[in-house]
């Protein structure tokens, strides 16, 4: 549903789910694992505030672009709402706000009805098209993603876990976060990566399309989004992801430590796919085999990456 005055366009979607509202609200207020349930959320944190009134920072894909921008947001824990409003609109938007709502069905369940409302810079017909494509695209993901989270939330301790590797480089930060940031070089630094585009309209924003290279010589290609903080960290999703996973997201994180070296850290964060799994040519036994799979191969390609990262900086 959607009504437009001169300068203001509202629209609403919603959704039905089998699962209790208090259950999906939980997950609309943290916004620190959005990333894992909602395809175009890259990156999302928490910057300021607390449980009943935040700003939160999003780096989302719109319309197959890398967008980045801060949200005051107002929690309602006894009403399931929460109402957001960006800060700093992304060029095209003017201005952006809206409500998530989580209503219980009398018969069991819940509805979420998504609101919003926006401007475009300058009424101009052409950015309010975009921005109601992106707005259209995004919610109709989210909502289909939080349903399915919701209704099989019981799976998840089984679907969803994190592991981390950890190295020392002796090296300044700027040279170790530098190897890492410039992915377009990998190609020719690193062997498992056979190609990679890389791009970064928008500083520390950067969308990046890679062929990895597997033990057994076959290729892989994943399309990932990463949010750039110089010398701090750098966080990833893959939007296109192998067959056996539903999310993946991970961070490499940098710290310096007193004698001059530089702790860094690969951590990464999955959501195994169970139908993905099934539908593979030669699955693994059980879900137990495919986190160890999986584990192993993420877990090689960080190594190998941190290996020549400090291979390159230490050399220097």
């Amino acid at each position: 549903m959607t009504s437009t005055d001169v300068t203001r366009t509202e629209v609403t979607h919603q959704i039905d789910v089998a699962a209790p509202a208090e259950a999906v609200y939980r997950i609309v207020a943290d916004v620190s694992r959005w990333p894992l349930y909602f395809p175009p959320t890259v990156h999302a944190e928490r910057v300021a505030g607390d449980d009943t009134e935040e700003r939160i920072r999003i780096c989302a894909l719109a319309n197959g672009d890398l967008r980045s921008w801060e949200s005051r947001r107002r929690l309602f824990p006894d009403r399931h709402r929460v109402e957001f409003e960006q800060v700093v609109p992304a060029d095209p938007v003017a201005a952006m706000g809206g409500a998530w709502t989580v209503r219980p069905n009398p018969g069991g369940g819940c509805v979420i009805v998504l609101d919003h409302h926006y401007r475009a810079l300058g009424d101009d017909p052409a950015n309010l098209a975009r921005i109601a494509s992106a707005v259209e695209t995004n919610s109709v993901a989210e909502l289909a993603n939080l349903k399915r989270v919701a209704e099989r939330a019981a799976e998840e301790p089984e679907l969803l876990f994190e592991f981390a590797d950890t190295v020392t480089i002796a090296g300044p930060v700027e040279a170790v976060y530098d190897f890492l940031y410039d992915a377009a070089r990998w190609p020719e630094r690193l062997p498992h990566v056979a190609r990679l585009d890389l791009r970064e309209d928008t500083p520390g924003l950067q969308h990046m399309e890679m062929d990895t290279r597997s033990p057994d010589g076959s290729l892989h290609t994943t399309v990932s989004g990463r949010v750039c903080e110089p010398n701090r960290r750098i966080s990833y999703k893959q939007v296109k992801l192998p067959a056996a996973l539903r999310a993946h997201n991970g961070e490499w994180l940098f710290e310096s430590t007193s004698d001059g070296q530089v702790t860094v850290t690969a951590r990464h964060q999955v959501f195994l796919d169970p139908e993905g799994i099934a539908a593979l040519p030669n699955p693994p036994e059980s879900l137990a085999a495919a986190r160890t799979a999986v584990r192993n191969a993420l877990g090689a390609n960080s190594r190998a990456t941190l290996a020549k990262a400090r291979e390159h900086v230490e050399a220097r």
